[in-house]
């Protein structure tokens, strides 16, 4: 039963059924930003990226405030990938403001970054973090990790209902 709904969300998906999933990326450096939306174009992703430079922007984005004040609250992403090391505030403190928000509460979290501190990977789990990733060197391992990223959190995964 579920390889059957697998192939029909990947079909869906290959139809451009699925264009209103939306990924939030934070990330500060520019070089990994470019890198990830180049891995994402790679593996045939067409929907929107939005991207957040720090903590604050990120947080203002998810909750509608600040220069994302007009944005609609209720549309939120379908996957946050989120790096730790940011400026202003920094990826775990975001993570925790997004767990202790009902409206944020469930997104998928993934901490996609190049930190191989146990530290951080227990901390993130700790807040609730949905999976650590580390950013592979190699561009096209990298590519391989962010498509095997889209097709199981935007394809295969069902996101649990939204909360009113």
């Amino acid at each position: 039963m579920r390889e059957n709904q697998d192939a029909q969300a990947l079909q869906r998906w290959a139809r451009g059924e699925m264009s209103t999933k939306v990924i939030l990326l934070v990330e500060d450096n520019p070089d990994d930003e470019l890198l990830t939306l180049r891995a994402l174009k790679k593996t045939g992703f067409r929907n929107e990226v939005v991207v957040a430079h720090d903590g604050v922007e990120a947080l203002d984005y998810l909750f509608a405030s600040g220069p994302y004040s007009g944005r609609d609250p209720a549309v939120m992403p379908q996957l946050i990938l989120l790096d730790l090391k940011l400026p202003r505030v920094d990826g775990l403190e975001v993570l925790k403001r997004l767990r202790s928000d009902e409206r944020t509460r469930r997104l998928p979290v993934v901490i996609l970054t190049s930190s191989r501190e146990q530290r951080d990977m227990l901390d993130g789990y700790g807040l609730g973090a949905n999976s650590y990733v580390r950013k592979p060197v190699d561009f096209e391992q990298f590519v391989k990790a962010v498509e095997q990223l889209r097709l199981y959190w935007l394809v295969l995964n069902e996101a649990p209902p939204r909360v009113v």
